[in-house]
C-alpha cells in the first residue's frame, strides 16, 4: 500500500489537513461527518466542490482535521486542501479544478487594528463644538 500523504489547505485564520483515499464517498471533518460538522447548505457545496468538479463524488474518502479561525474559513480551506490532493492524485484533474477556480488560496486576511482608531480604518467621530 502507498505511503499516505497529507496536504494542507488554509483560509484566513483556518488549516484544514486533508487526506483522501478510494472509498465510498464519506467526507468526515475533525471525526464528524460533514454535513454534521457544517450544517449550512452552502458551507457543504463548498466542501463539496473539488469533487463535483472532477465528478468524483462518491470515488474517495475524505478525512479532514481542521482547525482556527470560523465556520467559513474552515469550509474553504478544507475545499482547497481536496482540491490540492486530488490533483496530487491525478495530474489530469488539475486543469479542470484550475478552471473553476479551486487551486487558488484566497489571500485576504483580517486587517490589524490601528492606534488611535477604532477599527482597522473606522476613526472615533469628529466633533466641530
Amino acid at each position: 500500500m502507498e505511503k499516505q500523504k497529507n496536504t494542507v489547505g488554509r483560509r484566513k485564520e483556518a488549516v484544514a489537513r486533508v487526506i483522501v483515499t478510494k472509498g465510498s464517498g464519506t467526507i468526515t471533518v475533525n471525526n464528524k461527518d460533514y454535513k454534521e460538522y457544517f450544517p449550512l447548505i452552502y458551507l457543504q457545496n463548498q466542501v463539496e466542490a473539488p469533487m463535483r468538479t472532477i465528478e468524483a463524488l462518491d470515488k474517495f474518502d475524505v478525512k479532514v482535521n481542521v482547525q482556527g479561525g470560523g465556520i467559513k474559513g474552515q469550509a474553504e480551506a478544507v475545499k482547497l486542501g481536496i482540491a490540492r490532493f486530488l490533483c496530487e492524485i491525478n495530474a489530469e484533474f488539475r486543469p479542470l479544478l484550475k478552471h473553476a477556480g479551486l487551486l487558488r488560496r484566497d489571500p485576504r486576511e483580517v486587517e490589524r487594528k490601528k492606534p488611535g482608531l477604532k477599527k482597522a480604518r473606522k476613526g472615533f467621530q469628529f466633533s466641530k463644538r
